[in-house]
């Protein structure tokens, strides 16, 4: 595909906890219609993450800038405090060097270069963005998009918290991004991704490029405490690029930032039918697994 006709995307991530954003990554460096222009990393240990981000970037054979970004919360105590998964970076090539402190700064030279051409695809806690529109406020008219994996908003899974973990991890940071307005603002919650399930068995045996042996292999820590996977991220990303597999409602969502007991939720008002933000309420699953692993082959 012509490199003028590939949608641009820049990556905001916290992989090395759940499974699902090494997942995410690898659909996106596999995916031919995508220019993913840099990746920023969120939550603790973000540079351990960088590293990770990285081992699949250098078995795709791509050359993507990659950035350590914040590591705590705005305000709150940080509860994701460690990138489980890096414990097998032992078995990778990987880079072990990256510029600290330019995250934000990356992100907001790389957007303006490119005004209303980048879709921001975030896939972890709201950090990061939230401090890249409190730095320039100019940013969010010069997004093509945001695109992200936070909240749950028609109904609950009982078996899952009431609190999906990106939006509750920086609840002040979801409030700004979610009270900022944009061109388009689309967040796949946590009641359609979990429709989108694969068990331990079926995973390991679909996976069997190299760059899916690499995920798998992160996977190992995964594994241990959960024998499936769920594809939030990759769904997240995969609309982008076949927005129909999902269905979507236009509305406005806010936070919890009142109560102690629902503090990070996330409430869903369908009544603005002229917002920018969208949330999807269906997924189609067979289209979702048909277009995730289409570029894999």
């Amino acid at each position: 595909m012509e490199e003028n006709k590939k949608i641009k995307i820049l990556l905001d991530t916290d992989i090395g906890s759940d499974i699902d954003d090494a997942l995410c990554l690898s659909y996106l460096l596999m995916q031919p219609k995508c220019k993913l222009l840099g990746i920023t990393t969120v939550t603790g240990e973000a540079e351990k993450r960088a590293m990770m981000a990285s081992v699949l970037c250098k078995l795709a054979g791509k050359d993507i800038p990659i950035y350590p970004g914040a590591e705590k919360p705005l305000i709150n105590q940080q509860i994701q405090k460690k990138a489980q998964q890096a414990e097998r970076l032992k078995n990778w090539e990987y880079q072990k060097k990256f510029p600290k402190g330019e995250a934000i700064e990356f992100l907001r030279t790389t957007i303006r270069k490119n005004p209303n051409e980048i879709i921001l695809l975030s896939i972890g806690p709201l950090t990061n963005i939230a401090l890249l529109f409190k730095t320039d406020p100019d940013i969010p008219k010069l997004l093509k998009g945001l695109v992200s994996m936070a909240g749950a908003f028609k109904y609950r899974f009982p078996e899952l918290s009431l609190r999906e973990w990106n939006a509750y991890l920086d609840p002040h940071a979801s409030h700004i991004v979610y009270n900022t307005r944009l061109k388009s603002h689309i967040s796949i919650g946590q009641d359609v991704t979990c429709k989108i399930i694969m068990g331990e068995k079926d995973i390991k045996k679909r996976f069997t490029s190299k760059l899916q042996k690499a995920v798998l292999d992160f996977a190992y820590i995964w594994f241990k405490k959960m024998n499936k996977v769920y594809f939030h991220d990759p769904l997240t990303a995969a609309i982008i690029f076949n927005k129909n597999i999902c269905k979507y409602e236009k509305g406005k969502v806010d936070i919890e930032l009142q109560s102690d007991r629902l503090f990070g939720l996330t409430y869903w008002d369908n009544k603005y039918k002229n917002s920018w933000q969208e949330v999807a309420v269906e997924v189609n699953i067979t289209k979702f697994f048909e277009e995730y692993f289409s570029v894999f082959k």
